[in-house]
């Protein structure tokens, strides 16, 4: 396979070839996850076919959602390594043969690798690379052009899951399946239109804030101090290898910013919190009387509503009176989901759940689209794509354990309340967690900053020798007392 050389250029373009990269982006979420949502269409089918619980039958999207996450930091590393390209060919190719598989299997353990591990690796491959390709093509745009990026979940959501309801109607939950394999063969187009982009890291280090640009300068200081490898001499084994760990070292340097671990451990309640109603909605509405058509539209109107929380949030936020309150924004959207919720045992017919599609798929495009975003202003362009492999990868064990946990109380209990609320409740955690944070750092700041203007000699009047009064703060001259 040819080497494709990078072009590198001044600054991110903004436009131009950066549109296609978030059609490419856009095509991505639609077959990643979009199908992972439609997947809990085919719950009650496979529940009916092979004869199993709520609990076993869970695992299926669970291992999806899983393994999609768990995976992320791998396409971060092919992405880096090789290119962000052949990682979604790559990954298309793997989730287009599980999802063909899937329509062959016989039993629920042949669904949990086909469908749970190895499509679910693939979606690994081609989301995180084909999300940080966004972020290196635009700079003042990008809350706007990840809006719309990541609107292909909605969209996509919006136009499969009647799609998919009818399809199992005509073909079997098999042909479904099969049919879907042939859809999600797209990704390997998408991976085309991938074209690698090299940003000078002289001009890049002029981009960064100036926290972030002494933080970047003290890393390669680091990093250059460290190395043995002396310009001028032969490049050793021992020093290359040497190099490449210390580079390694860097890309996950992020780990040392408090506010990254805030958002990390806030990640963990938020991923629990948000796959519940993807996976227990349909299920639910049916429990409830709502007929399979209707109940299949539910899904559809949390897809296309989440459009318009993706563009609409993404546009606002790239407002010059609202950059600054990204982080803001994002956590509102976040409690505002998990109040949603909160309500659900409580809507028992179709007219009721309308409502709550409308509110928690405007407020989960919004929180979709402002997290990686609100990752990029954490970490900086440099790290994105190692950071959104680390976020993802922080959805995956929540992802994994919340379906089949939410379950277990449907099984214990004989309703949804309990899984709905604790849904809820994590979601409302995380948001409270994040403002506790913001609040916390905020004092320390008032405070350091209060310390500093007291400490300051340049902001002070003194005598020298009881003779004469300076104010070096005024740059005024000395004058007799």
């Amino acid at each position: 396979m040819a080497q494709t050389n990078k072009v590198p250029v001044a600054v991110p373009p903004d436009g131009g070839w950066g549109w296609m990269i978030v059609a490419g982006c856009f095509i991505v979420t639609i077959c990643t996850r979009a199908v992972t949502r439609c997947i809990s269409i085919f719950f009650v089918e496979f529940q009916m076919h092979f004869a199993q619980d709520y609990s076993k039958t869970a695992w299926i999207h669970s291992l999806v959602d899983c393994t999609t996450m768990l995976c992320a930091p791998l396409g971060s590393f092919i992405g880096n390594r090789l290119s962000c390209r052949f990682a979604v060919i790559l990954g298309g190719f793997m989730a287009s043969t599980g999802l063909i598989l899937s329509s062959f299997a016989t039993s629920l353990e042949n669904l949990y690798l086909s469908l749970g591990v190895l499509t679910g690796i693939g979606f690994a491959l081609c989301y995180t690379p084909a999300i940080a390709m966004v972020g290196k093509y635009f700079c003042k745009r990008k809350s706007l052009a990840y809006g719309v990026a990541m609107s292909g979940s909605g969209i996509g959501t919006f136009i499969l899951a009647p799609v998919v309801q009818h399809l199992i109607e005509l073909y079997s939950w098999r042909g479904a399946l099969l049919l879907l394999g042939g859809f999600v063969a797209n990704l390997c187009v998408c991976g085309a239109l991938m074209r690698p982009i090299t940003l000078k890291e002289e001009q890049l280090s002029g981009m960064l804030s100036v926290d972030e640009e002494n933080t970047y300068n003290k890393q390669q200081n680091n990093l250059n101090s460290k190395s043995a490898c002396k310009p001028g001499q032969p490049i050793r084994t021992d020093c290359l290898n040497r190099c490449v760990f210390f580079q390694s070292l860097q890309e996950y340097s992020f780990f040392l910013m408090p506010d990254f671990m805030v958002l990390a451990v806030s990640i963990l309640f938020l991923a629990y919190g948000c796959s519940v109603p993807f996976v227990y909605l349909v299920p639910y509405a049916l429990n409830v009387g709502v007929s399979h058509q209707n109940s299949a539209f539910l899904m559809s109107i949390l897809g296309v509503i989440g459009i318009v929380g993706n563009i609409t949030f993404g546009w606002l936020t790239d407002r010059r009176c609202l950059k600054k309150y990204r982080y803001f924004c994002f956590l509102v959207a976040v409690g505002m989901d998990g109040l949603c919720c909160l309500l659900i045992p409580t809507l028992q017919s179709f007219p009721l759940l309308v409502p709550f599609s409308v509110l928690y798929g405007y407020f989960d495009g919004a929180y979709v689209a402002l997290l990686p975003v609100v990752t990029s202003d954490i970490v900086g362009t440099q790290y994105l794509s190692s950071a959104l492999g680390v976020v993802f990868f922080l959805h995956a064990i929540p992802y994994l354990i919340s379906p089949p946990i939410a379950g277990w109380l449907v099984d214990r209990t004989g309703t949804y309340t309990a899984a709905f609320m604790l849904s809820g409740f994590s979601m409302i955690f995380s948001s409270v967690l994040l403002v506790c944070a913001a609040l916390i750092k905020k004092c320390f700041r008032t405070r350091s900053g209060s310390y500093s203007t007291n400490s300051d000699p340049k902001l002070q009047i003194w005598t020298n020798t009881g003779e004469t009064e300076y104010s070096v703060a005024a740059d005024q001259e000395p004058k007799p007392v």
